[in-house]
């Protein structure tokens, strides 16, 4: 279980550009600014693979990435406080939601959510819109180099409550220190094989 070779392979900004391939995939979705890029680049063992910004929202279209020519990882756009119009903002939660709604080769999302913060109402929103889809998912809490042992378990149970989802649903992960790199690719290769 190994990831070697990843190459991007397309950006859409319409539904319309969305690729057709035979590819299975595994989407990663969250918040602005909540370390998405990053997680990719550590997860890929290529840090110049995803654009990583200061300014939330950067990615602002489905960026599709090849691994090892044999499935691809998906970056969706981030939700909530990016400062886009309002037009724009429609424009990404119609094209997550058709990406989301039709995609027949996904089979798993990641939802990542900062681990310094609860869940919030837009990450409920996903979680429940992933379930009402029966689309098998996995949380991610990002950047939890920032937190000591205590707060790790906290947030844990604060994650569990808010989102109703069991403890084995949850990766503690940092793309500083590498946590929870080999758990989140042990689960790419489950939900690939579901």
């Amino acid at each position: 279980m190994k990831i070697k070779n990843v190459k991007f392979l397309k950006a859409a900004y319409k539904k319309e550009e969305i690729p057709r391939h035979s590819y299975k995939e595994i989407a990663f979705v969250g918040r602005s600014n909540v370390g998405k890029s990053s997680l990719l680049n550590m997860i890929c063992n290529n840090f110049k693979l995803a654009h990583v910004s200061q300014k939330p929202g950067k990615t602002r279209s489905i960026n599709f990435y090849l691994v090892d020519n044999k499935f691809a990882l998906v970056d969706l756009p981030g939700y909530g406080f990016a400062k886009v119009s309002k037009k724009e903002k429609k424009t990404w939660e119609t094209l997550i939601e058709s990406y989301l709604n039709n995609r027949k080769n996904l089979k798993g999302v990641f939802v990542l959510i900062d681990s310094r913060h609860p869940p919030t109402s837009l990450d409920k929103l996903m979680i429940d819109y992933l379930k009402s889809l029966d689309i098998p998912f996995q949380v991610i809490l990002t950047k939890v180099d920032k937190l000591s042992k205590n707060e790790k378990n906290k947030a844990i149970s604060i994650v569990k409550k808010e989102l109703d989802i069991d403890e084995d649903k949850i990766i503690l992960s940092s793309s500083k220190t590498r946590e929870g790199r080999d758990q989140i690719i042990k689960k790419i290769f489950d939900f690939l094989r579901e």
